[in-house]
């Protein structure tokens, strides 16, 4: 019998050889191979030289056929939020996460029981739970989406009351997601309709049957502070974006317990671009609509995603998550650290204020480790802060895209360490010009 070692999941039994994964996985490790210098990565999908050879797509700033030169008058994309920083946690875990895709692998629309849902994955999302400790599960419903971005919109669907007449409330505290908006003008239905900050609805009358559904990201996006909902009322419905309550991110006080949370395997693993996400539901007919909302619209997610998600999870469950969460918390510790020391030389810049906090996970205090920089121009004249810094080789994301003042602009904290460097580089150049 063969056992991987580098997996839980599969036991194949009698002696074996590979056949006709030969060919892919020589393919896949060949592409891996490529250094590009450490400052980018060839990919089966990307492109390719003469027809076959593929060709290095290198991080921003960097060019050459290998990635090698280094543009001095690049912008830092300190604007994105693609979850860079995890990736050298996969290159050292290429074997237990590879998972290579038969051609006839899950061809039909569903799974042999009927639903769009693996089993097995909803398994494993308990076991992730259950060991960040972050999240209560047991006697609750998992629905799968396309990334948060679909279960959001399909959370705001099923609680509301279905009705023109009446129509839902959706409030959220600034500064908080700006798809909270968007998506909810977008879709421009007939039973909800985006109001605006939630300061302007914390003294609704207990007599007010109107349906509020208030967006509560924790910890938020953009300023990384563990927050909870401001409009009561019995009609008050809450939906919880958990997507950065790991404890790479955040100190987990306690299992969040809300009757609707949603949570990403972006923020998690660093798998974007797998468009894989879940929610916690507590009421099995807001779970039945939002599994009715999915279904109409995609059809459930991808097999291939859900597959990636399962071998992804096996992985970071392994050791009681220790090597993956303290991987990210060390990640994030040192870049926060090194971000604060910069600014601290400057009176012109100002971060938001983060403290250390217990976490159940690491079993101590632990110092904040945000995924974003919140950054405040202190001086009376930088009115818009983003183009202080844009005119100082750094791209952010200004104030106004979280309904917030312009003084202030989002730094992301999570994408590559040349993304990290350049950022630091350029801010410790500005600062220096003000001293």
């Amino acid at each position: 019998m063969i056992v991987s070692s580098a997996s839980n999941l599969f036991v194949v039994g009698g002696e074996w050889k590979p056949s006709w994964t030969a060919g892919a996985a020589e393919e896949a490790e060949a592409v891996a191979a490529i250094p590009c210098s450490g400052h980018g990565r060839a990919y089966l999908d990307g492109l390719v030289l003469n027809g076959h050879e593929p060709v290095c797509e290198c991080n921003p700033c960097y060019s050459g056929s290998d990635c090698s030169k280094l543009s001095s008058d690049c912008a830092a994309n300190a604007g994105s939020g693609d979850p860079y920083f995890l990736e050298p946690f996969w290159m050292k875990h290429a074997a237990s996460s590879a998972v290579l895709v038969s051609g006839w692998h899950r061809m039909g629309y569903s799974y042999s029981d009927g639903t769009y849902i693996s089993e097995l994955l909803v398994q494993y999302i308990r076991k992730l739970h259950e060991t960040a400790g972050n999240a209560v599960t047991e006697g609750k419903y998992i629905i799968f989406g396309g990334g948060s971005t679909q279960l959001l919109s399909a959370a705001v669907y099923a609680l509301s009351p279905n009705s023109s007449v009446s129509p839902a409330k959706v409030v959220a505290t600034a500064p908080y997601y700006s798809v909270y908006r968007t998506q909810t003008q977008f879709f421009n239905s007939r039973d909800f309709s985006y109001e605006g900050d939630t300061t302007l609805w914390k003294n609704i009358s207990k007599n007010d049957n109107t349906r509020f559904i208030e967006f509560v990201t924790s910890p938020n996006n953009p300023d990384g502070k563990l927050t909870k909902g401001l409009v009561q009322g019995s009609n008050v419905k809450t939906i919880y974006d958990r997507a950065y309550y790991w404890p790479h991110f955040t100190a987990i006080p306690s299992p969040a317990d809300e009757d609707l949370m949603v949570f990403t395997i972006s923020k998690l693993t660093g798998h974007a671009g797998t468009r894989f996400g879940w929610a916690i539901i507590k009421d099995e007919e807001v779970y039945e609509k939002m599994l009715d909302y999915v279904g109409l619209n995609t059809m459930g997610i991808s097999r291939e995603a859900q597959l990636r998600a399962l071998k992804l999870f096996d992985v970071a469950v392994e050791g009681e998550g220790r090597e993956i969460f303290e991987f990210g918390y060390t990640t994030m510790r040192d870049r926060w650290m090194r971000l604060k020391q910069v600014l601290s030389k400057s009176s012109r810049f100002s971060l938001q204020k983060l403290s250390s906090q217990y976490c159940s996970f690491f079993k101590r205090d632990r110092d904040p480790t945000p995924a974003y920089a919140w950054v405040k121009c202190e001086r009376q004249q930088d009115k818009n802060c983003n183009d202080v810094l844009v005119a100082a080789g750094i791209n952010g994301r200004q104030g106004s895209v979280y309904s917030a003042d312009n003084r202030y602009v989002r730094l992301s904290l999570i994408r590559s360490q040349d993304d990290f460097e350049i950022l630091i580089n350029k801010l410790k150049t500005l600062v220096a010009k003000d001293q």
